[in-house]
């Protein structure tokens, strides 16, 4: 069924937090859907092993910088489709969708084939041996298929959110998540595939997922008679915005994949926890995240209406959102972790440390939400260049803190406590810094309206 663009979100009478609310919530939904994958994938495989969730979890790692530093897909397509719409032009909002979708295949595909002949030595460069290499070995080569349809997916989900619509989104999120389960118990232990299975039940599922997408994409191009061939000026100017979004991402993967070093050297079981404590984390981003995917939507929206005054109001109201949503997850997440960690793993070693990292991660809850969506804010407003050279600066204050955790030879709780306090405070701390400066001025919203 074609999906046509959303109703205007500024009808008469309607509350910004209603215009929030309505693309927020099936969001949410949406957006925890590969970490979801991740939570499930860790629980089936958490049961197998030690070595083996340790493995996932380096794996994990690696895969997830490739496909965060792909998320530009979403990002930039997200506003330039909203601009378009606020300027009541829906073809070419559909133009910039299509052109997002040929530039997520493309890259895709280059990709997975450097992935999969390049996983032994990729993994080498994290010090990790045995069997904790080989097992990270297996589910990285394996999960390189679905690497194309996650990009893909990026694509289509931006196009979407583009649109005003969060809901479609949710539908096939929540469809991609149940088939994933199945196909993970099925080829993990019904056909005792181990690691291997849980990469290839997961590719198949986001391939699923990816073809939904794609189906819709073309059949709104026929109806609004827009090409489906790519125009290379598009797909430049995407590439151009997602330059800077790229940029600003590896600086993210880059903390994040320091903190992998640091805790590798801490031992398998640190390594093993922070990989539940980090995909708790992810899941909790996105869930966060909702509301700032709701700032790209809306403020791309009324950016491109010449609407500045609202886009501010709007922002307002999204912070206070964030940062109360963000106490609402710490409390909740601080009361339950020191029974998370049995629902994943066995071994009391593990559950014990993951419940010190899982303590400081709940105490970061409101600061994340705060910078959440601040930094949905600024790409809706298309500040791309702004984002990137503040993530190089955020990632240079990070960097002290991480060396300082490393050279005092910490390990077990303590070890992993002081991680955590570094990334979830320190790192959090420095964005926040960066993004609020920002917003307080005006110079983003003259981008936006650009």
């Amino acid at each position: 069924m074609p999906i046509e663009p959303a109703p205007a979100a500024t009808t008469s009478g309607r509350s910004h937090s209603r215009e929030i609310l309505r693309l927020a919530v099936p969001a949410f939904g949406a957006l925890v859907a590969e970490p979801l994958f991740l939570l499930a994938d860790s629980a089936i495989v958490g049961h197998l092993g030690v070595a083996q969730l340790a493995g996932v979890g380096l794996a994990s790692a690696v895969l997830q910088t490739v496909v965060g530093l792909m998320v530009f897909l979403a990002y930039s397509t997200t506003p330039a489709v909203a601009r378009a719409l606020g300027q009541g032009q829906v073809g070419k909002a559909l133009a910039a969708g299509r052109d997002g979708v040929w530039l997520a295949l493309l890259l895709g595909v280059l990709l997975a084939a450097a992935g999969f002949v390049a996983a032994e030595p990729v993994i080498a460069l994290f010090g990790a041996d045995g069997r904790v290499r080989s097992f990270a070995i297996d589910y990285f080569r394996w999960s390189m298929p679905g690497l194309v349809a996650m990009l893909l997916i990026f694509a289509g989900t931006g196009v979407l959110r583009g649109l005003q619509d969060t809901r479609t989104p949710l539908v096939v999120a929540t469809a991609g998540f149940g088939v994933n389960i199945v196909l993970n118990l099925w080829l993990v232990y019904g056909l005792g595939l181990s690691v291997v299975g849980s990469a290839v039940g997961t590719s198949l599922a986001q391939w699923a997922m990816a073809a939904v997408y794609l189906v819709m994409v073309r059949r709104n191009a026929v109806r609004h008679g827009v090409s489906l061939a790519p125009s290379w000026r598009g797909i430049r100017s995407r590439t151009r915005v997602g330059s800077w979004l790229m940029l600003r991402t590896l600086s993210l993967r880059a903390a994040i994949m320091a903190t992998v070093l640091v805790v590798t050297a801490q031992g398998e079981v640190n390594l093993a926890a922070h990989q539940l404590a980090m995909t708790i984390f992810s899941f909790l981003a996105f869930a966060l995240d909702a509301l700032a995917i709701a700032a790209q939507a809306l403020i791309g929206k009324e950016l491109g209406a010449s609407n500045a005054g609202k886009a501010r109001v709007l922002t307002k109201t999204m912070i206070r959102w964030g940062a109360g949503f963000g106490v609402v997850t710490g409390v909740l997440l601080a009361a339950v972790a020191p029974w998370v960690g049995v629902l994943f793993t066995p071994d009391i070693r593990v559950q014990s440390v993951l419940t010190v990292a899982l303590w400081v991660l709940a105490a970061g809850q409101p600061l994340a939400g705060y910078v959440f969506v601040l930094d949905g804010v600024l790409i809706g407003a298309g500040d791309a260049r702004y984002l990137a050279l503040a993530g190089l600066v955020n990632l240079a204050a990070y960097l002290p803190l991480l060396s300082a955790v490393a050279l005092s030879g910490a390990s077990g709780g303590a070890g992993i406590g002081w991680l955590w306090a570094a990334f979830a405070l320190g790192y959090m701390a420095a964005r926040a810094l960066t993004l609020g400066l920002r917003a307080r001025s005006d110079r983003w919203m003259v981008l936006g309206s650009a």
